[in-house]
């Protein structure tokens, strides 16, 4: 077992934002891997497969960090805090709804 942790961060963008959006997730992967402590940090989007039926938003980040501190100082990072503020928080933003998860395998 280790001590990283993993981070699925879900999103639905407001009608007609999902390519505008997926593309400003993409955007803070190149940033966000240069971090200590990133492991992973990859947009994804939903796609439809008969082995996975679930519901999902349809765009997600899949990260995963070397220890609890490396995600922290990531989620108090400028530009980490302005996309939330910015695209969640804000009335104009391009998400209707979010979610953040955060796991770890001990």
């Amino acid at each position: 077992m280790s001590k990283k942790i993993y981070c699925i961060a879900s999103f639905k963008p407001k009608e007609g934002k999902l390519e505008e959006l997926f593309k400003i997730l993409q955007a803070l992967e190149p940033k966000t891997l240069r971090e200590d402590g990133c492991v992973q940090y990859l947009a994804t989007k939903h796609i439809s497969h008969p082995n996975a039926t679930g519901t999902s938003f349809p765009l997600v980040l899949n990260e995963i960090w070397a220890s609890k501190e490396a995600f922290e100082l990531h989620c108090a990072r400028d530009f980490i805090a302005d996309f939330f503020q910015t695209h969640c928080i804000d009335k104009n933003g391009l998400v209707e709804e979010f979610n953040v998860c955060t796991y770890e395998d001990e």
